[in-house]
């Protein structure tokens, strides 16, 4: 490859990286019904949405909004609160979100306390602006609402999905493949717990930072080419000790929205099966692509052949997910002293 052709490589991941690294973390509306009038609706966004594109929350006709929200930025997030008074019960309302001008395209997690109901619990998928408050809770909602938050979650999480891309490759057969990232999902799994339920706690800054490092590590190591390191002979080390990390970096989206005390461990449980499922799909992609590549490289000639062989295409995939999470490691240490 030319140098040129490397600069320019590096300028476009760059550029696009931008727009990779993002803020995975949902919008979180929680409503408490204080009195059979009274519906108050506080909500979370994250603080990487302009404050000139932050949503407000409304409900359909019959509640009427008292004053008009303030919004602060606490933290890591803008917060404001309404209260409405609704004339008639808040069943069958529906919740709407109103953006000033683009839609950021994140998930929206929705808790509703009515005032003698059960907890109910909603989801939704980035685009959907609009929900309608069930006169009860569903049967299955918090599995099925979870589940889908972990799917959300690992689809959007680059960061996750490229450290398994690269796990894949490290460890070459569907046999070492299945060991490492079994590693991965138990170390995870372990972390997602403890931290979610306040076990341990990390800085969070400090946890995407040493994440997308993790990426940067086993770039490098594809991108050296040397098959006898610990990284290569023993994946599965690896998997497990950067998975630990990673499951933090997995609670941290729970530590924001919160679980619902009275299905708590419901919640834990199928948020984290919907990212292993999530997880699941990609590393079959990968097996796809990987067969597939195969079989066209049996077809075509030798010089096809070299062009796909698979150290080169390791090495490319090294290079380019390297590059991008190098950016990554920068610009989050940099938030440090922001």
């Amino acid at each position: 490859m030319k140098i040129t052709q490397i600069l320019l490589t590096v300028y476009f991941i760059t550029a696009s990286s931008i727009t990779l690294s993002h803020d995975l973390r949902p919008i979180f509306i929680d409503g408490v019904q204080s009195t059979p009038q009274s519906l108050i609706l506080r909500w979370k966004i994250p603080s990487t949405v302009p404050r000139n594109q932050i949503p407000m929350v409304s409900v359909s006709d019959g509640c009427q909004s008292e004053i008009d929200p303030q919004i602060a930025l606490r933290g890591d997030s803008y917060q404001a609160e309404q209260t409405y008074q609704c004339v008639t019960d808040i069943s069958g309302k529906t919740l709407s979100l109103e953006f000033p001008g683009s839609n950021p395209s994140l998930t929206t997690v929705i808790r509703i306390q009515p005032y003698d109901g059960q907890l109910i619990s909603g989801l939704l998928p980035p685009g959907e602006l609009n929900w309608e408050i069930p006169e009860e809770p569903e049967r299955w909602e918090v599995a099925i609402n979870y589940t889908r938050l972990g799917l959300d979650h690992i689809w959007v999480g680059w960061d996750h999905l490229m450290f398994v891309a690269l796990l894949v490759l490290i460890a070459r057969t569907g046999k070492r493949t299945l060991i490492t990232v079994t590693g991965f999902t138990f170390a995870h799994s372990l972390t997602l717990a403890l931290s979610t339920l306040n076990i341990i706690t990390i800085p969070i800054p400090a946890v995407e930072a040493i994440i997308a490092l993790s990426i940067v590590f086993l770039a490098t190591e594809i991108a050296r080419g040397n098959n006898t390191t610990l990284t290569y002979r023993h994946p599965v080390l690896v998997s497990s000790s950067f998975g630990l990390l990673h499951g933090f970096g997995f609670a941290s989206v729970l530590r924001e929205v919160g679980l619902p005390t009275t299905e708590l461990p419901t919640a834990l449980l199928f948020f984290n099966i919907g990212v292993e499922i999530g997880q699941v799909i990609f590393v079959l992609v990968i097996f796809g692509a990987t067969m597939l590549m195969h079989s066209v490289r049996m077809k075509m000639g030798d010089q096809i052949k070299i062009g796909f062989s698979r150290a080169r295409v390791g090495f490319i995939t090294a290079y380019f997910l390297g590059s991008i999470s190098t950016f990554w490691t920068l610009e989050r240490v940099l938030t440090f002293w922001a």
